[in-house]
């Protein structure tokens, strides 16, 4: 049974849901390393460790929640499209298990050690760093699948 048709406004809607929470979600890989550099750069430490705080506190209270809302809608779509595309189709799969390692990414890199940096651990920023580049890099490749859809 077709729930939502191609361009329908549920279509549309869930479509909108998955493109605003995908720029909420991925905001940080764009705006945090400008802001650190930022900070570094002019010499204050405390300053750079509150801005760690913040980092921290948004990743936890909006960033990460929106990239688990980003797969609700993603799945949504899949849902609803009925036979249009499905988790039979390579893309989909694969879209599905990259978004699943870019949450643990974030959930188990990324997450806890923003929290070690803005308790004063500088040795974590280096592995913010690295998670950072591992999600952005799997984000490309999330990209390139919906896209391209390889195997459609």
């Amino acid at each position: 049974m077709l729930i939502a048709a191609v361009n329908d406004n549920l279509d549309k809607a869930l479509f909108l849901g998955h493109v605003v929470a995908l720029v909420v979600a991925f905001a940080p890989a764009v705006v945090h390393p400008i802001l650190i550099a930022k900070t570094k750069g002019d010499g204050d430490e405390g300053a750079f460790l509150r801005l760690a705080g913040h980092m921290a506190g948004n990743g936890r209270q909006i960033h990460f929640p929106a990239l688990v809302v980003l797969g609700a809608f993603g799945l949504a779509m899949v849902f609803t499209s009925d036979d249009l595309f499905g988790f039979d189709d390579t893309w989909v799969s694969l879209a599905l298990l990259v978004w699943l390692g870019i949450c643990g990414v974030i959930s188990g890199l990324v997450l806890p050690n923003e929290r070690k940096l803005a308790a004063g651990d500088l040795s974590a920023e280096r592995l913010v760093e690295r998670g950072g580049q591992i999600a952005t890099l799997l984000f490309l490749v999330m990209l390139y699948l919906m896209i391209w859809k390889p195997g459609a």
